[in-house]
């Protein structure tokens, strides 16, 4: 896994000062109306002047969504080249759609990668920011809902080589695998015995299944941390003779058996183990492993309720469940 270096949102307590208001009247005003001219500011980012007439939180919410980039100039190029200024704002801005509703943040990603359209590299760019954000498994800030939107601007884009609408076309296919709400593909793994049990014959309310390899310390890392975390014992001691509460399913998806066998005996017991025979779940590309390990949580009818997830979410979950 590559080390990334992620920029801290350093201009938050300004973007939350311009967010707040002393009341919460009513301006009467339309969001998407222009208010005054915001005037582009040449090699740095200025935030937009929020008209004082806007009292409402939400209607300065939506203001500063749609003005955001308003005095940012897109078609200066060398702005690419200095992260401290337009890395830093789009990661701002990420935490300003954070406050937006599931959804609706489409718009305004689309509407930012049109208004990079003013120079091919600043696109390029900014195309770059959003795969590094949205998708690489080592982003804090890693969101395939977010990215599905612009991925299907960019796999059609005519400033994309072929190459590359190509590849972010396959990143589509795969970020459309098993999503949240969705039922998870099937397949068919083997247990250490020999025996062959298919995934949505698991018979248990929440199935958490976790894609692994011998031998990987970050898998051990996590592996250690669930088999120790007091939540999710707490959810194994609710387990009946009849029906789990919760059931760790591993599974190790490569082409190497001997060596998964050989690690079984470091493994936590009271959790099923697996491996995919006919690296199926590779071959037929059924799971987006951007890399290992990687987490999911399914319900008891193998709908997705967490995909590639962190440790911090499957513990929230179970914190909550009585």
């Amino acid at each position: 896994m590559k080390n990334l270096t992620y920029f801290a949102c350093c201009t938050c307590f300004a973007i939350f000062a311009l967010l707040a208001c002393s009341s919460s009247k009513k301006s009467g005003l339309e969001t998407h109306q222009v208010y005054e001219t915001q005037t582009v500011v040449p090699d740095t980012f200025v935030l937009p002047h929020l008209p004082e007439t806007l009292t409402d939180p939400d209607e300065r919410r939506a203001f500063l969504i749609t003005h955001y980039w308003d005095r940012f100039d897109f078609s200066d190029s060398t702005l690419t080249r200095k992260p401290a200024i337009t890395e830093q704002a789009f990661v701002d801005y990420i935490h300003i759609l954070g406050f937006l509703p599931a959804g609706e943040s489409d718009g305004p990603l689309i509407n930012t990668l049109d208004r990079a359209q003013a120079d091919t590299n600043m696109y390029l760019y900014f195309v770059s920011l959003m795969e590094k954000y949205f998708y690489d498994p080592n982003s804090p800030f890693r969101n395939e809902e977010l990215y599905i939107p612009v991925l299907k601007e960019f796999s059609s884009s005519p400033l994309l080589g072929e190459a590359d609408r190509s590849r972010y076309l396959l990143q589509l296919e795969m970020t459309q695998l098993n999503r949240v709400g969705e039922k998870a593909n099937n397949f068919t793994f083997m247990l250490p015995s020999g025996e062959s049990r298919n995934l949505w014959d698991i018979n248990s309310q929440y199935l958490l299944l976790l894609f692994s390899n011998p031998g990987c310390p970050t898998c051990e890392t996590v592996i250690q941390y669930l088999d120790g975390s007091p939540v999710l014992k707490k959810a194994f001691s609710l387990n009946s003779p009849t029906r789990n509460m919760l059931t760790v399913l591993t599974i190790y998806p490569d082409s190497e058996p001997d060596e998964w066998r050989d690690h079984l005996p470091q493994m936590p017991q009271q959790w099923l183990h697996g491996y995919d025979p006919g690296m199926a779940i590779t071959r037929d590309r059924l799971y987006d492993i951007k890399a290992i390990p990687t987490i999911y949580l399914l319900d008891s009818d193998k709908k997705v309720i967490l995909k590639d997830c962190s440790l911090e979410a499957v513990e929230s979950f179970f914190s909550v469940i009585d």
